[in-house]
């Protein structure tokens, strides 16, 4: 059920605490944790802690925990410094998402190149 934790969800049982991570910052409703394969000298990522399957679902049914999320993200670049950064959702496989649960990727410190790869 949205919102509830998953049993088999990696970012769940970082939520919970049952596998560790390296947090950055941490709210009533989100945590933001270090990639463990960062792709930027700056690459953290933020997560709503209830669990919803991938951006647009968390979107459609929690759209003040979304805005969380990006709000968030705000603040990881405010500590990290980032003068400027991105915010990258990945939704699907496709896209290249490997976690069910929504995460926001904070990338910076280095020049991003457009259009992403």
């Amino acid at each position: 059920m949205a919102g509830e934790p998953q049993d088999d969800c990696l970012f769940c049982k970082i939520v919970d605490g049952s596998i560790p991570a390296t947090i950055v910052r941490e709210t009533g409703t989100t945590v933001a944790f270090r990639d463990i394969n960062p792709q930027a000298p700056t690459h953290v990522l933020v997560i709503p802690k209830a669990h919803h399957r991938d951006a647009a679902a968390l979107a459609a049914a929690a759209p003040e925990l979304a805005a969380d999320v990006l709000r968030e993200t705000q603040s990881v670049a405010d500590e990290e410094k980032l003068e400027s950064y991105r915010i990258v959702f990945n939704t699907g496989s496709g896209a290249g998402q490997t976690v069910w649960h929504a995460h926001a990727h904070v990338l910076g410190g280095r020049g991003l190149e457009w259009p992403p790869g």
